[in-house]
Protein backbone atom coordinates (compact mmCIF):
# COMPACT_ATOMS: atom_id res chain seq x y z
CA UNK A 1 0.00 0.00 0.00
CA UNK A 2 1.22 3.51 -0.79
CA UNK A 3 2.29 5.15 2.48
CA UNK A 4 2.06 1.79 4.23
CA UNK A 5 5.12 2.70 6.24
CA UNK A 6 3.17 5.57 7.77
CA UNK A 7 0.64 3.24 9.42
CA UNK A 8 2.47 2.98 12.70
CA UNK A 9 1.39 3.14 16.32
CA UNK A 10 0.59 6.40 18.08
CA UNK A 11 -0.32 7.48 21.61
CA UNK A 12 -3.86 7.06 22.99
CA UNK A 13 -6.41 9.82 23.51
CA UNK A 14 -7.33 11.70 26.66
CA UNK A 15 -10.30 9.70 27.91
CA UNK A 16 -13.91 10.83 28.03
CA UNK A 17 -15.46 7.87 26.19
CA UNK A 18 -14.83 4.48 24.70
CA UNK A 19 -11.39 3.71 23.34
CA UNK A 20 -10.38 2.79 19.82
CA UNK A 21 -8.31 4.05 16.93
CA UNK A 22 -9.91 4.80 13.57
CA UNK A 23 -7.96 5.18 10.32
CA UNK A 24 -9.40 6.90 7.27
CA UNK A 25 -7.61 6.96 3.90
CA UNK A 26 -7.90 9.86 1.45
CA UNK A 27 -6.12 11.21 -1.59
CA UNK A 28 -3.71 13.80 -0.19
CA UNK A 29 -2.11 16.98 -1.49
CA UNK A 30 1.59 16.36 -0.83
CA UNK A 31 4.20 18.55 0.78
CA UNK A 32 2.19 21.78 0.38
CA UNK A 33 -0.60 20.63 2.69
CA UNK A 34 -1.61 22.72 5.69
CA UNK A 35 -4.00 22.42 8.63
CA UNK A 36 -5.24 25.96 7.99
CA UNK A 37 -9.03 25.33 7.82
CA UNK A 38 -9.63 28.41 5.69
CA UNK A 39 -7.65 26.79 2.87
CA UNK A 40 -9.62 23.60 2.23
CA UNK A 41 -9.71 22.76 -1.50
CA UNK A 42 -9.74 18.95 -1.25
CA UNK A 43 -11.77 16.28 0.54
CA UNK A 44 -8.85 15.39 2.82
CA UNK A 45 -8.50 19.05 3.89
CA UNK A 46 -12.18 19.25 4.73
CA UNK A 47 -12.07 15.98 6.68
CA UNK A 48 -9.17 17.26 8.79
CA UNK A 49 -10.87 20.62 9.31
CA UNK A 50 -14.10 18.92 10.43
CA UNK A 51 -12.16 16.95 13.04
CA UNK A 52 -10.21 19.91 14.47
CA UNK A 53 -12.55 22.87 14.07
CA UNK A 54 -16.20 23.83 14.03
CA UNK A 55 -18.40 26.18 12.03
CA UNK A 56 -21.38 28.35 12.90
CA UNK A 57 -23.65 26.01 10.97
CA UNK A 58 -23.68 22.89 8.83
CA UNK A 59 -25.56 21.63 5.78
CA UNK A 60 -28.29 19.02 5.94
CA UNK A 61 -28.37 16.49 3.10
CA UNK A 62 -30.55 18.82 1.02
CA UNK A 63 -28.16 21.77 1.66
CA UNK A 64 -30.54 23.51 4.05
CA UNK A 65 -28.72 25.01 7.03
CA UNK A 66 -28.75 23.99 10.69
CA UNK A 67 -26.80 25.37 13.61
CA UNK A 68 -23.48 24.25 15.09
CA UNK A 69 -21.64 26.94 17.06
CA UNK A 70 -24.47 29.31 16.24
CA UNK A 71 -27.46 28.79 18.52
CA UNK A 72 -29.65 31.13 16.47
CA UNK A 73 -29.58 33.81 13.76
CA UNK A 74 -32.07 36.28 12.35
CA UNK A 75 -32.03 39.26 10.02
CA UNK A 76 -33.70 42.62 10.13
CA UNK A 77 -36.38 43.50 7.56
CA UNK A 78 -33.78 44.72 5.06
CA UNK A 79 -31.72 41.51 4.99
CA UNK A 80 -28.56 43.52 5.71
CA UNK A 81 -28.15 43.06 9.47
CA UNK A 82 -27.82 39.52 10.81
CA UNK A 83 -27.85 39.00 14.57
CA UNK A 84 -26.14 35.77 15.71
CA UNK A 85 -26.11 34.15 19.13
CA UNK A 86 -23.44 31.56 19.89
CA UNK A 87 -23.85 28.46 22.00
CA UNK A 88 -21.54 27.92 24.96
CA UNK A 89 -18.44 26.20 23.57
CA UNK A 90 -14.70 26.14 24.19
CA UNK A 91 -11.48 25.79 22.24
CA UNK A 92 -9.06 22.98 22.97
CA UNK A 93 -6.99 25.25 25.23
CA UNK A 94 -10.04 25.88 27.42
CA UNK A 95 -10.74 29.40 26.18
CA UNK A 96 -14.38 30.13 25.27
CA UNK A 97 -15.50 30.58 21.67
CA UNK A 98 -16.53 34.24 21.44
CA UNK A 99 -18.09 36.66 19.01
CA UNK A 100 -14.65 38.25 18.48
CA UNK A 101 -13.30 34.89 17.33
CA UNK A 102 -16.09 34.71 14.74
CA UNK A 103 -15.39 38.21 13.46
CA UNK A 104 -11.67 37.48 13.22
CA UNK A 105 -12.23 34.16 11.43
CA UNK A 106 -14.68 35.61 8.92
CA UNK A 107 -12.47 38.63 8.23
CA UNK A 108 -9.55 36.29 7.58
CA UNK A 109 -11.59 33.98 5.32
CA UNK A 110 -12.92 36.99 3.40
CA UNK A 111 -9.39 38.15 2.58
CA UNK A 112 -8.56 37.07 -1.00
CA UNK A 113 -4.97 36.44 0.09
CA UNK A 114 -6.13 33.62 2.37
CA UNK A 115 -7.71 31.59 -0.41
CA UNK A 116 -10.87 30.40 1.32
CA UNK A 117 -13.42 28.69 -0.96
CA UNK A 118 -16.03 30.88 0.79
CA UNK A 119 -14.16 34.14 0.23
CA UNK A 120 -16.73 35.44 -2.26
CA UNK A 121 -19.62 34.87 0.17
CA UNK A 122 -17.90 36.40 3.21
CA UNK A 123 -16.65 39.42 1.25
CA UNK A 124 -20.29 40.56 1.43
CA UNK A 125 -19.71 41.51 5.10
CA UNK A 126 -18.89 45.11 6.01
CA UNK A 127 -16.45 44.35 8.82
CA UNK A 128 -16.08 48.02 9.68
CA UNK A 129 -19.72 48.12 10.76
CA UNK A 130 -20.05 44.58 12.15
CA UNK A 131 -19.80 44.32 15.92
CA UNK A 132 -19.65 41.93 18.86
CA UNK A 133 -22.40 42.96 21.26
CA UNK A 134 -21.36 40.52 23.97
CA UNK A 135 -19.16 37.49 24.48
CA UNK A 136 -21.62 35.27 22.61
CA UNK A 137 -23.56 37.72 20.44
CA UNK A 138 -22.62 39.59 17.29
CA UNK A 139 -24.17 41.44 14.39
CA UNK A 140 -22.85 41.01 10.87
CA UNK A 141 -23.69 43.96 8.65
CA UNK A 142 -23.75 43.21 4.93
CA UNK A 143 -22.87 45.63 2.16
CA UNK A 144 -26.05 44.63 0.33
CA UNK A 145 -29.28 42.86 1.35
CA UNK A 146 -28.97 39.06 1.25
CA UNK A 147 -31.65 36.70 2.54
CA UNK A 148 -29.55 33.72 1.41
CA UNK A 149 -26.59 34.74 3.59
CA UNK A 150 -26.96 32.04 6.32
CA UNK A 151 -25.78 29.43 3.80
CA UNK A 152 -22.33 31.01 4.21
CA UNK A 153 -22.24 29.92 7.88
CA UNK A 154 -21.86 26.30 6.74
CA UNK A 155 -19.55 26.83 3.77
CA UNK A 156 -16.16 25.11 3.38
CA UNK A 157 -13.38 27.34 4.68
CA UNK A 158 -15.51 29.19 7.29
CA UNK A 159 -14.23 27.40 10.42
CA UNK A 160 -13.89 29.44 13.60
CA UNK A 161 -10.36 29.84 14.97
CA UNK A 162 -9.16 31.79 18.03
CA UNK A 163 -8.78 35.52 17.46
CA UNK A 164 -5.28 36.39 16.32
CA UNK A 165 -4.36 32.94 15.01
CA UNK A 166 -1.71 33.16 12.27
CA UNK A 167 0.06 29.79 12.51
CA UNK A 168 -1.48 26.33 12.12
CA UNK A 169 1.58 24.21 12.87
CA UNK A 170 -0.04 23.20 16.19
CA UNK A 171 -3.63 24.30 15.64
CA UNK A 172 -6.17 25.01 18.35
CA UNK A 173 -9.80 24.55 17.36
CA UNK A 174 -13.14 23.79 18.95
CA UNK A 175 -13.85 20.57 17.03
CA UNK A 176 -14.35 17.08 18.47
CA UNK A 177 -10.67 16.11 18.15
CA UNK A 178 -7.45 17.75 19.35
CA UNK A 179 -4.25 18.03 17.34
CA UNK A 180 -1.58 15.42 18.08
CA UNK A 181 0.74 15.42 15.06
CA UNK A 182 0.84 16.14 11.35
CA UNK A 183 3.41 16.20 8.57
CA UNK A 184 2.36 17.58 5.17
CA UNK A 185 1.90 14.64 2.86
CA UNK A 186 1.79 12.27 5.84
CA UNK A 187 -0.59 11.05 8.52
CA UNK A 188 -2.66 13.54 10.51
CA UNK A 189 -3.17 12.21 14.03
CA UNK A 190 -5.91 13.63 16.25
CA UNK A 191 -7.10 12.56 19.70
CA UNK A 192 -10.51 12.67 21.34
CA UNK A 193 -11.40 15.92 23.11
CA UNK A 194 -13.73 15.38 26.04
CA UNK A 195 -14.67 19.07 26.26
CA UNK A 196 -16.54 19.27 22.96
CA UNK A 197 -19.91 21.01 23.30
CA UNK A 198 -21.76 18.12 21.57
CA UNK A 199 -20.02 15.45 23.66
CA UNK A 200 -16.77 13.53 23.32
CA UNK A 201 -16.15 11.29 20.28
CA UNK A 202 -16.56 7.58 20.84
CA UNK A 203 -13.11 6.77 19.43
CA UNK A 204 -9.90 7.79 21.19
CA UNK A 205 -7.73 8.37 18.10
CA UNK A 206 -8.35 9.46 14.55
CA UNK A 207 -5.70 9.04 11.86
CA UNK A 208 -6.24 10.51 8.41
CA UNK A 209 -3.87 8.63 6.13
CA UNK A 210 -2.65 9.73 2.68
CA UNK A 211 -3.15 6.98 0.08
CA UNK A 212 -3.27 8.55 -3.36
CA UNK A 213 -3.68 5.47 -5.53
CA UNK A 214 -7.30 4.36 -5.56
CA UNK A 215 -6.37 0.68 -5.83
CA UNK A 216 -4.15 1.09 -2.76
CA UNK A 217 -7.00 2.67 -0.77
CA UNK A 218 -9.26 -0.23 -1.70
CA UNK A 219 -6.62 -2.81 -0.79
CA UNK A 220 -5.90 -1.07 2.52
CA UNK A 221 -9.59 -1.20 3.39
CA UNK A 222 -9.99 -4.85 2.40
CA UNK A 223 -6.90 -5.85 4.38
CA UNK A 224 -8.01 -3.97 7.49
CA UNK A 225 -5.13 -1.46 7.47
CA UNK A 226 -7.72 1.34 7.36
CA UNK A 227 -11.38 1.33 8.36
CA UNK A 228 -12.51 3.97 5.84
CA UNK A 229 -11.51 4.69 2.24
CA UNK A 230 -12.76 7.91 0.72
CA UNK A 231 -13.68 8.76 -2.87
CA UNK A 232 -13.91 5.36 -4.58
CA UNK A 233 -14.87 5.30 -8.26
CA UNK A 234 -17.40 3.05 -9.95
CA UNK A 235 -14.75 0.73 -11.36
CA UNK A 236 -13.89 -0.50 -7.83
CA UNK A 237 -17.38 -0.53 -6.33
CA UNK A 238 -18.32 -3.99 -7.65
CA UNK A 239 -15.29 -5.42 -5.88
CA UNK A 240 -16.21 -3.78 -2.59
CA UNK A 241 -19.88 -4.69 -2.84
CA UNK A 242 -18.94 -8.37 -3.08
CA UNK A 243 -16.62 -8.25 -0.07
CA UNK A 244 -18.17 -9.35 3.22
CA UNK A 245 -15.70 -7.35 5.31
CA UNK A 246 -16.74 -3.93 3.99
CA UNK A 247 -19.81 -1.95 3.01
CA UNK A 248 -20.16 0.91 0.55
CA UNK A 249 -21.65 4.30 1.47
CA UNK A 250 -23.19 5.74 -1.71
CA UNK A 251 -24.65 9.22 -2.24
CA UNK A 252 -26.52 9.53 -5.51
CA UNK A 253 -25.62 12.36 -7.89
CA UNK A 254 -23.33 14.03 -5.37
CA UNK A 255 -20.73 15.56 -7.69
CA UNK A 256 -21.30 17.73 -10.76
CA UNK A 257 -19.05 16.72 -13.66
CA UNK A 258 -18.26 19.69 -15.88
CA UNK A 259 -16.55 20.68 -19.11
CA UNK A 260 -15.51 24.32 -18.68
CA UNK A 261 -15.04 26.51 -21.77
CA UNK A 262 -13.15 29.79 -21.38
CA UNK A 263 -15.69 32.18 -22.91
CA UNK A 264 -13.33 35.11 -22.40
CA UNK A 265 -10.71 33.61 -24.73
CA UNK A 266 -10.66 32.61 -28.39
CA UNK A 267 -12.08 30.41 -29.76
CA UNK A 268 -14.84 30.16 -27.14
CA UNK A 269 -15.53 33.87 -27.14
CA UNK A 270 -17.77 32.95 -30.09
CA UNK A 271 -21.23 31.96 -28.72
CA UNK A 272 -21.87 29.80 -31.79
CA UNK A 273 -18.91 27.59 -30.99
CA UNK A 274 -19.99 27.30 -27.35
CA UNK A 275 -23.45 26.20 -28.48
CA UNK A 276 -21.87 23.72 -30.88
CA UNK A 277 -20.11 21.99 -28.00
CA UNK A 278 -23.27 21.99 -25.88
CA UNK A 279 -25.03 20.17 -28.70
CA UNK A 280 -22.09 17.99 -29.74
CA UNK A 281 -21.53 16.15 -26.46
CA UNK A 282 -23.39 12.90 -25.73
CA UNK A 283 -24.13 13.13 -22.00
CA UNK A 284 -25.77 9.71 -21.74
CA UNK A 285 -22.70 8.01 -23.24
CA UNK A 286 -20.43 9.88 -20.83
CA UNK A 287 -22.43 8.71 -17.82
CA UNK A 288 -22.58 5.17 -19.15
CA UNK A 289 -18.85 4.91 -19.95
CA UNK A 290 -16.91 7.42 -17.84
CA UNK A 291 -19.04 6.92 -14.72
CA UNK A 292 -19.64 3.21 -15.36
CA UNK A 293 -23.36 4.00 -15.19
CA UNK A 294 -23.09 5.17 -11.58
CA UNK A 295 -24.53 8.64 -11.96
CA UNK A 296 -27.19 10.70 -13.71
CA UNK A 297 -27.22 12.79 -16.87
CA UNK A 298 -26.62 16.52 -16.44
CA UNK A 299 -28.46 19.40 -18.12
CA UNK A 300 -25.69 22.04 -18.05
CA UNK A 301 -26.73 23.35 -14.64
CA UNK A 302 -25.37 22.71 -11.16
CA UNK A 303 -27.41 21.28 -8.27
CA UNK A 304 -29.81 18.81 -9.84
CA UNK A 305 -32.51 17.95 -7.29
CA UNK A 306 -31.57 20.71 -4.84
CA UNK A 307 -33.58 23.71 -3.72
CA UNK A 308 -33.40 26.41 -6.40
CA UNK A 309 -32.69 24.09 -9.34
CA UNK A 310 -34.99 24.77 -12.34
CA UNK A 311 -36.21 21.23 -12.90
CA UNK A 312 -38.79 22.45 -15.43
CA UNK A 313 -36.14 23.00 -18.14
CA UNK A 314 -36.19 20.29 -20.85
CA UNK A 315 -33.17 17.99 -21.07
CA UNK A 316 -30.61 19.17 -23.63
CA UNK A 317 -30.09 16.43 -26.22
CA UNK A 318 -27.22 15.77 -28.59
CA UNK A 319 -27.78 17.21 -32.08
CA UNK A 320 -24.77 16.41 -34.27
CA UNK A 321 -26.17 18.03 -37.44
CA UNK A 322 -26.96 21.33 -35.74
CA UNK A 323 -23.57 21.28 -33.99
CA UNK A 324 -21.81 20.81 -37.35
CA UNK A 325 -23.74 23.74 -38.81
CA UNK A 326 -22.74 25.96 -35.89
CA UNK A 327 -19.08 24.97 -36.27
CA UNK A 328 -19.23 25.95 -39.95
CA UNK A 329 -21.02 29.24 -39.16
CA UNK A 330 -18.30 30.05 -36.63
CA UNK A 331 -15.63 29.37 -39.28
CA UNK A 332 -14.18 26.72 -37.00
CA UNK A 333 -14.34 23.54 -39.09
CA UNK A 334 -11.17 21.55 -38.38
CA UNK A 335 -10.34 23.68 -35.33
CA UNK A 336 -7.90 22.05 -32.89
CA UNK A 337 -7.80 22.73 -29.16
CA UNK A 338 -6.52 21.06 -26.01
CA UNK A 339 -8.74 19.69 -23.25
CA UNK A 340 -7.10 19.96 -19.82
CA UNK A 341 -7.52 16.90 -17.62
CA UNK A 342 -5.88 15.13 -14.69
CA UNK A 343 -6.06 12.12 -12.37
CA UNK A 344 -7.89 14.30 -9.82
CA UNK A 345 -11.07 12.40 -10.71
CA UNK A 346 -10.97 8.75 -11.71
CA UNK A 347 -13.56 9.30 -14.45
CA UNK A 348 -11.70 12.03 -16.30
CA UNK A 349 -9.36 9.90 -18.40
CA UNK A 350 -12.18 8.06 -20.12
CA UNK A 351 -14.36 11.20 -20.18
CA UNK A 352 -11.71 13.27 -21.97
CA UNK A 353 -11.12 10.52 -24.56
CA UNK A 354 -14.85 10.15 -25.19
CA UNK A 355 -15.46 13.92 -25.42
CA UNK A 356 -12.64 14.18 -27.98
CA UNK A 357 -14.25 11.43 -30.06
CA UNK A 358 -17.73 12.96 -29.83
CA UNK A 359 -16.55 16.42 -30.84
CA UNK A 360 -14.64 14.90 -33.72
CA UNK A 361 -18.07 14.00 -35.12
CA UNK A 362 -18.91 17.73 -35.43
CA UNK A 363 -15.64 18.77 -37.10
CA UNK A 364 -13.40 19.62 -34.14
CA UNK A 365 -10.03 18.11 -33.17
CA UNK A 366 -9.62 17.79 -29.42
CA UNK A 367 -6.43 16.60 -27.69
CA UNK A 368 -6.59 15.74 -23.97
CA UNK A 369 -3.61 17.06 -21.96
CA UNK A 370 -3.02 15.54 -18.53
CA UNK A 371 -1.75 17.91 -15.83
CA UNK A 372 -0.41 17.04 -12.38
CA UNK A 373 -3.15 16.55 -9.79
CA UNK A 374 -1.31 18.67 -7.19
CA UNK A 375 -1.31 21.79 -9.40
CA UNK A 376 -4.26 21.13 -11.70
CA UNK A 377 -6.78 23.61 -10.28
CA UNK A 378 -4.28 26.44 -10.00
CA UNK A 379 -3.07 25.82 -13.56
CA UNK A 380 -6.47 25.78 -15.25
CA UNK A 381 -7.22 29.22 -13.80
CA UNK A 382 -4.53 30.66 -16.06
CA UNK A 383 -3.87 28.14 -18.83
CA UNK A 384 -5.86 26.59 -21.63
CA UNK A 385 -9.31 27.15 -23.10
CA UNK A 386 -11.17 23.99 -22.01
CA UNK A 387 -10.89 21.89 -18.86
CA UNK A 388 -12.65 19.17 -16.92
CA UNK A 389 -13.84 20.07 -13.44
CA UNK A 390 -15.94 18.71 -10.59
CA UNK A 391 -17.90 20.42 -7.84
CA UNK A 392 -19.32 18.69 -4.78
CA UNK A 393 -22.78 19.47 -3.48
CA UNK A 394 -23.38 23.08 -2.38
CA UNK A 395 -26.46 25.30 -2.06
CA UNK A 396 -27.43 26.37 -5.58
CA UNK A 397 -27.43 30.09 -4.77
CA UNK A 398 -23.92 29.85 -3.28
CA UNK A 399 -22.55 28.01 -6.29
CA UNK A 400 -23.96 30.62 -8.66
CA UNK A 401 -22.58 33.45 -6.52
CA UNK A 402 -19.11 31.92 -6.20
CA UNK A 403 -18.57 30.41 -9.65
CA UNK A 404 -20.55 32.36 -12.25
CA UNK A 405 -20.71 36.01 -11.20
CA UNK A 406 -18.65 38.38 -13.30
CA UNK A 407 -15.08 38.79 -12.12
CA UNK A 408 -15.14 36.48 -9.09
CA UNK A 409 -11.96 34.52 -8.41
CA UNK A 410 -13.51 31.08 -8.89
CA UNK A 411 -15.28 31.88 -12.17
CA UNK A 412 -13.19 29.57 -14.36
CA UNK A 413 -15.03 30.17 -17.64
CA UNK A 414 -14.76 33.97 -17.65
CA UNK A 415 -18.55 34.27 -17.92
CA UNK A 416 -19.48 37.96 -17.79
CA UNK A 417 -23.18 38.79 -17.92
CA UNK A 418 -24.75 41.93 -16.49
CA UNK A 419 -28.21 40.35 -16.82
CA UNK A 420 -27.14 37.32 -14.79
CA UNK A 421 -25.53 39.47 -12.08
CA UNK A 422 -28.61 41.70 -11.85
CA UNK A 423 -30.93 38.72 -11.39
CA UNK A 424 -28.63 37.29 -8.70
CA UNK A 425 -28.65 40.61 -6.86
CA UNK A 426 -32.44 40.81 -7.03
CA UNK A 427 -32.85 37.20 -5.91
CA UNK A 428 -30.65 37.48 -2.84
CA UNK A 429 -32.26 40.78 -1.80
CA UNK A 430 -35.82 39.42 -2.10
CA UNK A 431 -37.36 38.41 1.21
CA UNK A 432 -40.21 36.27 -0.15
CA UNK A 433 -38.98 32.72 -0.83
CA UNK A 434 -41.11 31.88 -3.89
CA UNK A 435 -40.18 35.09 -5.68
CA UNK A 436 -36.51 34.63 -4.76
CA UNK A 437 -36.43 31.14 -6.26
CA UNK A 438 -38.14 32.39 -9.42
CA UNK A 439 -35.36 34.94 -9.92
CA UNK A 440 -32.72 32.24 -9.37
CA UNK A 441 -34.39 30.13 -12.05
CA UNK A 442 -34.25 33.03 -14.52
CA UNK A 443 -30.56 33.59 -13.79
CA UNK A 444 -29.80 29.92 -14.39
CA UNK A 445 -31.49 29.90 -17.78
CA UNK A 446 -28.98 32.55 -18.88
CA UNK A 447 -26.07 30.66 -17.39
CA UNK A 448 -27.13 27.40 -19.04
CA UNK A 449 -26.83 28.87 -22.52
CA UNK A 450 -24.03 31.40 -22.14
CA UNK A 451 -21.68 30.59 -19.25
CA UNK A 452 -19.51 27.99 -20.99
CA UNK A 453 -20.16 25.50 -18.18
CA UNK A 454 -21.28 22.19 -19.67
CA UNK A 455 -22.52 19.92 -16.87
CA UNK A 456 -22.55 16.51 -18.54
CA UNK A 457 -23.39 14.42 -15.48
CA UNK A 458 -23.65 13.98 -11.75
CA UNK A 459 -21.47 11.20 -10.40
CA UNK A 460 -22.42 9.16 -7.37
CA UNK A 461 -20.06 9.52 -4.40
CA UNK A 462 -18.76 6.28 -2.91
CA UNK A 463 -16.84 5.70 0.30
CA UNK A 464 -15.89 2.32 1.70
CA UNK A 465 -16.06 1.43 5.39
CA UNK A 466 -15.31 -1.71 7.38
CA UNK A 467 -18.47 -3.72 7.98
CA UNK A 468 -17.83 -3.77 11.72
CA UNK A 469 -17.84 0.03 12.00
CA UNK A 470 -21.02 1.69 13.22
CA UNK A 471 -22.00 5.35 13.30
CA UNK A 472 -21.30 6.31 9.68
CA UNK A 473 -23.88 6.69 6.94
CA UNK A 474 -23.88 7.82 3.32
CA UNK A 475 -23.89 11.60 2.91
CA UNK A 476 -22.90 14.01 0.17
CA UNK A 477 -19.54 15.77 0.58
CA UNK A 478 -19.84 19.17 2.30
CA UNK A 479 -22.86 17.98 4.29
CA UNK A 480 -22.96 17.39 8.04
CA UNK A 481 -22.79 13.59 8.08
CA UNK A 482 -20.02 13.25 5.51
CA UNK A 483 -16.72 12.26 7.24
CA UNK A 484 -18.43 12.69 10.63
CA UNK A 485 -15.80 10.56 12.37
CA UNK A 486 -16.74 11.73 15.86
CA UNK A 487 -19.90 9.62 15.42
CA UNK A 488 -17.91 6.42 14.79
CA UNK A 489 -18.44 3.62 17.29
CA UNK A 490 -15.31 1.48 17.69
CA UNK A 491 -15.67 -2.22 17.01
Amino acid sequence: MAAAGLLTGCPPGDGGGRSGRFRAAFTAGGSQETLDPHVAPNFVDQARAKALFDTLATYNDDMSVRGRLAESWESDASGRRWHIRLRKASFHDGEPVTAKDVLYSYRRAADPKTGSPSQQLLSAVDFGKSRASGARELTLVLKDPDFEFPTAFAGPGTEIVPEGTTSFRHPVGSGPFRYASFKPGGIAHFVRWKGHWAGAPRISDLEIVPVNEESARVNALLSGQVQYAGDISGSFIDRLEHADAVRVLTSRGATAQQLLLRTGRAPFDDPKLVEALLLGVDREALVRVALAGRGTVGNDLFGKGLRGYPAELPQRERDVERARDLVREAGAKGLSFTLETSTVDASWESASTLIARQLGDVGLHVTPRKRASTTYFSEIKEKGVAALNTTSTLPVSDFLQQRLRSGVARNLTGFDSGRFDELMDRARSTREEKERLGLLHRAQRIARDESGMLVWGFSDAHDGVSASVKGLRSAVPNSHFWARFDDVEPS
